[in-house]
């Protein structure tokens, strides 16, 4: 991980730049959001979801819009390309930022995405669906009710158990409250962003007014979600902790009127007064178990997996990546579980794997998946029928891989 000084606005600042993340485009400010410094680099940010009848949904950006395409052969073909929405945007689609697909119930699909507004650092957060394989959607709206030029961005998209679409982001607005009363250099003054979320109960016609889920989290790495088995979405990502400690807070997402109850999840102390923009990955299996992998650059950069047991450390923990490695994810169903990540190699990136049979206790040596000579995006692990793929994509093009199916 290399460490660049950073003059904004009066202050210095140390940013974390993730030697992974080949979409990475630019710098980070005290709010946290990204500035393209490089407008030539690729906007490779992207994500895929299974339908129930096996389609394969894949979100990335084109020309100024959200586009899906799918796939009902495994990703070995793909659609043309279709717009979500009519109007061009500056979308961002860099670093740790990119639209989101899901599916919900009868096949009906949402998006989100994040549009950079003309005010530094400001954007927000819009919301489509389709109720008709993808041929039409609705007008674009705002998840959120406050509509103020500051930070709403890095959202994440989920389905709960009832087939209803959750979206959770981070957001400026307590950090802007806490600078008209105290400066950047004040211990008083508001550590990172906040966390916030909301939901439909109407199939994405409308959205609940958002929620706080946390203050003081970190300002641009990627949030986590997850389905429990009850149906409930719940969230894995990183806060800040008393002097800028960078570690990770675990919270269901209630949508019935009860209060969050965030806890923190990994205890290992890492400070660093910047956001290192690589988030988790979350997995929870029908078992309840929760499967997590997450960055930590204490002692050097580190990828760790580890089974979460909110307010305590985690269980079974394993070091599965050293440097060049970044940008994990997980899955998980039944007795198996998957981790995998990009790293980088002399060709370029490798997209790694590591298996496990016994429910995460042990791992499997990691092994290559494939290999890029182009820049490439965090991979997304998906489950289909027991069997585990990785949607991967890179500037030569989306890549649908899949890994051996369970013994």
């Amino acid at each position: 991980m290399s460490l660049r000084t950073l003059w904004r606005g009066g202050w210095v600042l140390l940013c974390c730049a993730p030697i992974v993340a080949a979409a990475h485009a630019g710098d980070m400010n005290m709010e946290g959001h990204m500035a393209a410094a490089d407008t030539t680099a690729a906007a490779l940010g992207a994500s895929a979801a299974f339908a129930a009848d096996g389609t394969l949904w894949v979100a990335t950006v084109a020309d100024g819009r959200v586009v899906l395409r799918h796939s009902v052969d495994y990703g070995k073909t793909l659609s043309a390309p279709v717009a979500v929405a009519a109007q061009r945007q500056d979308i961002d689609s860099f670093g740790e930022n990119h639209p989101d697909v899901a599916v919900g119930r009868d096949g009906v699909l949402y998006v989100t995405w994040v549009e950079k507004l003309p005010q530094k650092w400001a954007s927000r957060i819009w919301f489509v669906r389709s109720t008709d394989g993808g041929r039409h959607f609705s007008s674009p709206i705002q998840v959120h009710r406050d509509t103020r030029a500051l930070t709403h961005s890095f959202d994440v998209l989920a389905v709960d158990g009832t087939g209803q679409p959750v979206v959770a982001w981070i957001d400026a607005r307590d950090h802007v409250a806490s600078m008209k009363h105290y400066k950047m250099d004040d211990p008083r003054a508001y550590k990172g962003l906040a966390v916030y979320y909301t939901w439909s109960a109407d199939g994405g016609r409308t959205f609940a007014p958002e929620r706080k889920l946390m203050d003081h989290s970190c300002e641009c790495c990627r949030l986590a979600a997850a389905r429990e088995p009850g149906g409930s979405v719940a969230l894995f990502f990183r806060g800040v902790y008393g002097d800028n400690i960078r570690d990770h807070a675990f919270a269901v997402l209630p949508t019935d009127g009860a209060a969050p109850q965030p806890q923190r999840a990994t205890f290992n102390g890492w400070q660093v007064a910047a956001c290192p923009e690589q988030g988790p990955g979350l997995a929870i299996g029908a078992d309840g178990v929760r499967h997590a992998v997450w960055y930590e650059g204490k002692g050097g950069p580190h990828i760790w997996y580890g089974q979460l047991d909110p307010g305590h450390a985690p269980q079974h923990v394993l070091q599965i990546g050293g440097p060049g490695a970044g940008h994990a994810d997980v899955a998980a169903d039944g007795r198996t579980v998957w981790l995998t990540w990009n790293q980088v190699s002399a060709a370029g990136y490798e997209l790694k794997l590591r298996v496990s049979h016994d429910g995460g206790v042990n791992f499997a040596a990691p092994e290559a998946l494939a290999q890029s000579a182009a820049a490439v995006y965090s991979p997304q692990l998906l489950v289909r029928d027991g069997r585990a793929y990785v949607a991967w994509n890179t500037a030569e093009g989306f890549r649908l891989v899949a890994v051996e199916p369970q013994r």
